[in-house]
């Protein structure tokens, strides 16, 4: 694990301040005038100057850094701006290097998992990374409460479950998690080949984009096999139920059963042809549609 802000200053820092350092000196300041300015000593200053300081080369070269520099040295040569107002440039800077600039390309080297998510700072509360995180996080605490709840197993259809998670702006099957290759039954144990992904679901996750499509607020979903004692078991809890035509297009048919129940959280088809009945449980989120199969198991 390598934080971006080692990056920044194992990398940016050493660089970004000597050529700094460097363009001041160019501009006629002292060395004590520009340790003062950067809040450093004089012998740093005189290492920055004289290159007795590794730099990024792809820093140094970057448009962002090589404008920032001439900004700053012009600035707080001639007095037009003060040591406070370079430094908010400065962090103004940083946060755009790393939001899709260098440093977060030199992040995604030192941490390739990142590269997935192309674009998306790492600072940014609200961004894709962090609520990715939190889908999957979601998920692996949905899978431990089904895991552990008995009768779970049975449940269980011959295509497999899945319990699957979306993020809230979720408009295709790579904005949902959930298990690569499904849960199954194996000599009654619960089966969880791997750890929740995106874009590995296809039928489930597209239920619930589907549901979502049509009106639904669900954000997370799982299958079940079905018997109608679990439909009167989830009606009983208080659970609306819709059934749809596993026949038809999904999202007309998903969309049909809502328009008749719009607060429907319990999506059924009673099977067709070479299809196999399905109970699909909505919620807001996989440890809450995970407790609703617990209750009624």
């Amino acid at each position: 694990m390598k934080f971006i802000e080692e990056v920044v200053v194992e990398e940016f820092l050493p660089t970004f301040r000597s050529l700094l350092a460097e363009r001041l000196r160019e501009e006629g300041l002292t060395q004590s005038e520009v340790a003062d300015l950067l809040g450093i000593s004089q012998s740093a200053v005189s290492k920055y100057v004289h290159g007795e300081v590794d730099r990024n080369e792809r820093l140094a070269a970057d448009g962002t850094v090589t404008d920032l520099v001439d900004r700053l040295a012009g600035g707080l040569t001639t007095g037009d701006m003060t040591t406070v107002e370079a430094l908010v440039e400065a962090e103004v800077a940083i946060r755009e290097l790393e939001r899709g600039g260098v440093l977060a390309t030199l992040h995604e080297e030192a941490v390739p998992g990142l590269a997935a998510y192309e674009g998306n700072a790492i600072h940014d509360p609200d961004g894709r990374i962090r609520a990715a995180g939190q889908v999957r996080a979601s998920v692996r605490r949905g899978l431990r409460v089904l895991r552990n709840t008995p009768g779970f197993a049975a449940m269980v259809p011959a295509v497999g479950s899945n319990l699957v998670e979306c993020l809230p702006d979720a408009g295709t099957i790579d904005d949902v998690a959930a298990v690569p290759g499904r849960i199954i039954d194996v000599h009654g144990e619960v089966t969880i080949p791997g750890d929740p992904e995106f874009g590995v679901s296809q039928y489930v996750a597209g239920i619930l984009l589907a549901a979502r499509a049509a009106g639904s607020e669900a954000r997370a979903a799982v299958n079940v096999s079905y018997d109608p004692a679990t439909i009167a078991a989830l009606e009983g809890e208080g659970h609306a139920a819709a059934e749809f035509d596993p026949e038809a297009d999904v999202d007309e048919a998903i969309a049909a059963a809502l328009s008749g129940t719009p607060d429907a959280s319990v999506l059924y088809q009673t099977g067709a042809m070479g299809v196999e009945p399905i109970v699909y449980i909505l919620g807001p989120d996989a440890p809450a549609v995970a407790e609703r199969v617990r209750t009624v198991a």
